[in-house]
């Protein structure tokens, strides 16, 4: 087993973050640490692995919520291997692949609908006449409804 010795500094510094960054992910319950005779923070070395899943995750555009979700499915709260990490990133193409969707509707129809102004497309004469729209939800209707349902773009 290793042993937890390495300080919240040093782990900051490797992993390239601030240590208010890996204080806040231990409050989300993405990392975790142990407390030495002092009551300072100590961690494993394979706090690095994690905090580098959680980075690539959230260059990726998935939340923390969905990266934390995922790493509590690892048995033990492991840190990832090479075939949890394939696990964990064809689950996350899927919610990539649906946002790029959204987002190429989105660019086709900005010098349309979206871009005479309105944005919430309940007033647009060409796309909503007489708000017709409005019974369905608020905001862009017509790409939500292509999109399943949802009225944002962000996790």
């Amino acid at each position: 087993m290793e042993t937890a010795n390495w300080t919240v500094g040093k782990v900051a510094k490797r992993c390239g973050v601030k240590v208010s960054t890996l204080h806040f992910y231990e409050r989300r319950g993405l990392i975790r640490s142990t407390r030495n005779a002092g009551n300072q923070r100590r961690y494993k070395p394979d706090v690095l692995r994690r905090v580098s899943v959680i980075k690539a995750g959230q260059k990726m555009g998935i939340s923390l919520e969905s990266i934390r979700q995922a790493l509590e499915t690892l048995p033990g709260q492991r840190t990832p291997g090479a075939k949890d990490w394939q696990r964990l990133s064809t689950h996350w193409r899927v919610e990539l692949d649906e946002r790029i969707a959204y987002l190429e509707r989105l660019r086709d129809s900005l010098t349309g609908c979206i871009g005479c102004g309105c944005l919430s497309m309940e007033n647009c004469p060409i796309y909503n006449a007489d708000d017709k729209l409005a019974s369905e939800g608020r905001g862009p209707v017509l790409l939500d409804r292509a999109r399943g349902g949802s009225s944002t773009v962000t996790q």
